[in-house]
């Protein structure tokens, strides 16, 4: 269910028996020692706002027990972001968060934002953290895979003969563009009218390095990757098809294409499997990886992985913060789960901890237990804390 990237840390991609119904409660806060552990890793987990905290929570317990059934140590350290830490020290990404993360082998994000916060000023809003740890990580790769279960084929708003058997990974440029853009900002035009303007920008250097890390992947998937631009309007996009075209000489292995970003949104919901993998710049992947969520039935199904090329990996659940479901138990903790496994994965490379959880995820479905989100006739409805116990036992 997850893309076949190899099982090292991604970090270096852009370079080259059941528990019964009385056994003990779940793994205690803070690290779990592993009898003769080998392998002893760090991770900063920032479970952020609304339902970031609930997720989290259950993502590390399901890493904790997961990782001690391989003989790893898992060490935790919660700091704040977003909006807690807003709330707590007056911006949303304290210097000492963005320390703790630097330091250690790999972060967990739970979902930052909420309603209140919509209104304060941009350096004040939990989103400008997001933005900023991005950027202080280096992180400028974000692998989103959107891939359609069979057992929640009939939760996709498409037919099932469009859904069924999509598998998408898409490749966004996470450090650049028009999010970072300068100059960006308000002013007033010839006519004393009030303007607002932002800056699309790319260097050959941003382009090749994540076409780079875009043909690695599609390298380990089926071979095919899409380069999605608007280069028949925008300069920025001209420039990111050229370099994306000659990069391509160095993964002959691989087919390129080229879409327009119009015609890829479409192309999404027409005819899915036509896409292995798509590759593409800051803000067109922020929509189309969104729409392709969506393919699967459920944005509280998917994680994703942001990765540089080196430092800690940034792991993370795409759905945001649903502050009005936050702390009644509804919240769906796979993305996070999944985002978790990805970690041990690509961020550390204990693909044996990873399979773990991700055949505890296929299990759990296969026997018909869902959350609210995508729940269908004939299935049970668990809340979250349930999730945990039915997971936590499968993963042993």
């Amino acid at each position: 269910m997850m893309t076949q990237l190899q099982a090292t840390p991604l970090r270096t991609l852009a370079l080259s028996g059941r528990r019964g119904a009385g056994a003990a409660a779940r793994p205690t806060a803070g690290s779990v020692r592993c009898s003769a552990a080998a392998r002893s890793y760090s991770i900063t987990l920032l479970p952020g706002d609304g339902i970031g905290p609930e997720v989290v929570a259950v993502a590390k317990d399901v890493l904790s027990v997961a990782g001690s059934k391989e003989g790893v140590e898992l060490r935790f350290r919660e700091m704040l972001m977003g909006g807690a830490a807003l709330d707590a020290a007056g911006v949303p990404l304290p210097d000492e968060t963005l320390a703790a993360a630097r330091a250690s082998d790999a972060i967990l994000l739970g979902a930052i934002g909420g309603y209140k916060w919509d209104n304060n000023e941009k350096h004040l809003k939990p989103e400008t953290g997001l933005l900023n740890i991005r950027a202080g990580l280096g992180v400028f790769a974000n692998l989103r895979p959107a891939t359609v279960l069979p057992q929640l084929v009939d939760a996709s708003t498409l037919k099932k003969e469009v859904a069924e058997g999509v598998d998408i990974m898409v490749v966004r440029e996470l450090t650049g563009g028009i999010y970072f853009g300068k100059p960006r900002g308000f002013g007033t035009n010839d006519k004393g009218e009030e303007t607002g303007f932002n800056t699309e920008i790319y260097s050959a250097a941003e382009i090749d390095r994540i076409a780079r890390v875009a043909f690695e992947v599609a390298r380990k998937r089926g071979g095919k990757l899409c380069s999605v631009d608007k280069a028949n309007v925008l300069e920025a996009s001209m420039l990111w098809r050229k370099r994306v075209t000659a990069i391509a000489s160095e993964f002959p292995d691989v087919e390129l294409s080229h879409m327009y970003v119009d015609n890829a949104a479409m192309q999404l919901v027409r005819n899915p499997k036509q896409f292995d993998t798509i590759v593409t710049n800051n803000i067109f992947g922020d929509i189309l990886s969104d729409e392709a969520s969506m393919i699967t039935g459920s944005i509280g199904m998917l994680p994703s992985a942001s990765v540089g090329e080196s430092g800690p990996g940034l792991f993370e659940p795409i759905h945001g913060s649903a502050p009005d479901i936050a702390g009644q138990d509804k919240a769906n903790p796979l993305a996070t789960i999944l985002s978790a496994a990805m970690l041990l994965k690509y961020g550390l490379g204990v693909e044996s901890a990873a399979k773990r959880i991700e055949a505890a995820v296929t299990e759990t479905l296969d026997n018909g237990f869902r959350t609210g989100d995508i729940y269908s006739p004939g299935t049970i409805v668990l809340y979250l804390h349930i999730n945990y116990e039915y997971l936590d036992s499968l993963t042993k």
